[in-house]
């Protein structure tokens, strides 16, 4: 199979005679470099954009949540505390009430969710870096971390002693209620902190701390709402999860950070392979190109394909140069639009050419499964597409 190699490389370096058979040979090969670069650099923004919406819900959302099969609470005793604390694998666990409440401050209103968390909050979510500023939640006093947008509703700022925040939440009970002045049960806040995230989430949340919430509710102290844990980052998320259901039984629901955004990682993987697909539909457009070019090569070199079979050439060996020389056309193209795109990929990284606003740069990450996506689309499409072109080769083409 030497020869065909190197019969196969010549006509791929050396110019035709004929001139229009290089410039089409030219554009062939700009085409796959064009293709494969914009395929690797739109898969690389996409990642980056995923990467992005992502980093706000693994702000809230905890490695593993445990939820309340049915209704709306979980209990939760020391003896299930202690066996949890000593699960390999479990770095840490912190308690939550949650509740949605109604918040009022001077005569304005809004709806938010109620959050009480305990000390060990900080510690399993890294809430810190949202932060804008004033200091987080006390656990002895009524004090709360409100999101940017209900400061912005409510015209709130902290560590407004003169004027509190009111919560109202629904009093916890069943049946009618004949005064509706006793359905909820109200308390006061001091807004001790604010933080930032995204719009949603900013009008979604205030923080409090966990005993603020028992007495708001009525809850005693093994009831909660939930339970949010940080694991070991080389641990399996799916085994502990199975440990954590054996300790706390079958009231509870244990969620991993991935079934807690189902809907999300769902859109945006949709989205991912729709973008995938149709940069594909792009690249098989290009490689029509190259069909066309090795067809015309084959023409142009009709008298040499028959002087090469006079020397002792079969058909199949004739086909398999102008095979190769259509691989080794898409994979040294493909190889070349993969290094253009990421370079063009590592400047954005590096040096923030392109911005979405005045300090925030497109986000792009490189990673190896984007490059071998894209060297393996290209290769694959490339062959498929040199073995069309040279099956054109008929056996009266050679001859005499």
């Amino acid at each position: 199979m030497k020869f065909p190699v190197f019969i196969a490389k010549r006509y791929l370096f050396t110019r035709s005679s004929n001139n229009a058979i290089n410039i089409i040979t030219f554009i062939s090969a700009l085409s796959i470099i064009a293709g494969s670069a914009a395929l690797f650099i739109v898969l690389s923004g996409f990642s980056g954009l995923k990467d992005f919406s992502l980093s706000f819900s693994s702000i809230f959302d905890p490695d593993l949540k445990v939820m309340p099969a049915s209704g709306k609470t979980i209990t939760f005793d020391e003896a299930a505390a202690l066996k949890l604390s000593n699960t390999e694998g479990i770095l840490g666990f912190t308690k939550i009430i949650e509740e949605r409440a109604f918040l009022e401050f001077r005569g304005k209103n809004h709806i938010a969710y109620l959050k009480g968390v305990d000390e060990n909050y900080m510690r399993v979510n890294a809430i810190d870096s949202t932060l804008l500023y004033g200091n987080w939640i006390s656990q002895s006093e009524p004090v709360g971390a409100i999101g940017f947008g209900i400061s912005r509703l409510l015209s709130l700022g902290v560590n407004n002693y003169t004027d509190l925040l009111r919560v109202m939440v629904p009093r916890p009970g069943d049946g009618q209620i004949s005064d509706p002045t006793q359905a909820f049960n109200s308390e006061q806040l001091i807004v001790s902190d604010i933080f930032q995230v995204n719009e949603e989430l900013d009008e979604k949340y205030i923080f409090t701390n966990i005993n603020f919430m028992r007495n708001l509710l009525r809850y005693d102290e093994e009831t909660l709402s939930a339970l949010e844990i940080k694991i070991d980052p080389l641990a399996d998320p799916i085994h502990i999860r199975e440990k954590i259901q054996e300790i706390l039984g079958e009231n509870t629901v244990v969620k991993t950070r991935f079934q807690l955004n189902d809907k999300l990682y769902k859109m945006l993987n949709a989205e991912n392979l729709a973008v995938y697909l149709i940069f594909t539909l792009v690249l098989i457009i290009a490689l029509f190109n190259l069909v066309g070019s090795i067809i015309m090569i084959i023409i142009d070199k009709k008298e040499n394909i028959k002087t090469l079979h006079s020397l002792g050439s079969t058909l199949k060996e004739i086909r398999y140069i102008f095979f190769l020389q259509g691989a080794l056309m898409t994979i040294y193209g493909g190889l070349a639009g993969i290094i253009l795109g990421a370079l063009i990929v590592g400047a954005q990284i590096q040096f923030k050419l392109k911005m979405i606003t005045a300090t925030l740069a497109y986000p792009m990450e490189f990673t190896l499964t984007n490059l071998l996506a894209v060297f393996a689309t290209i290769s694959i499409l490339g062959i498929l597409a040199s073995y069309l072109a040279a099956s054109t080769i008929r056996p009266k083409l050679i001859e005499k």
